[in-house]
């Protein structure tokens, strides 16, 4: 399996993932039924995409902790972004929500970081390759 160097650029960006992840988790958990008011976006939604952002976030983190990683990972990270960024162009468009304009910018702002994000660990990926930070284990 071919592992990627965690370089201070990929640690940062997967530090940084975890931390605007966890504050967006904490907001849908705890703030799920005053946010289902705002956003018009159903709470039972809100609690489910906290509960598995909170996954995501132990598991973002703990990678950012490594010295190495399976290149695999990284390349799921970007995956799972986004996915989670089309997953909330589905809600934002879905005939059976229809969301406040706050909630429109929740959404909004979920795909535009999301995809930053899936941007930024691409990037590293890519440097991995340009600069031979690949290592086979």
């Amino acid at each position: 399996m071919t592992h990627l160097h965690v370089t201070p650029f990929l640690r940062k960006v997967l530090q940084a993932d975890a931390a605007v992840t966890a504050v967006a988790a904490l907001a849908m958990l705890l703030g799920g039924s005053a946010l289902q008011t705002l956003l018009q976006l159903p709470a039972w939604l809100l609690l489910g995409g906290g509960a598995a952002l909170v996954a995501y976030v132990v598991f973002v983190a703990w990678l950012s902790r490594r010295d190495s990683v399976p290149r695999a990972l990284v390349w799921a990270l970007v995956a799972i972004n986004v996915g989670w960024a089309f997953d909330c162009a589905l809600l934002a468009f879905a005939s059976w929500l229809q969301p406040s304009a706050w909630g429109y910018a929740f959404l909004g702002v979920h795909i535009v970081t999301v995809l930053v994000f899936a941007e930024l660990q691409y990037v590293a990926l890519q440097r991995g390759r340009a600069s031979g930070a690949y290592a086979h284990a």
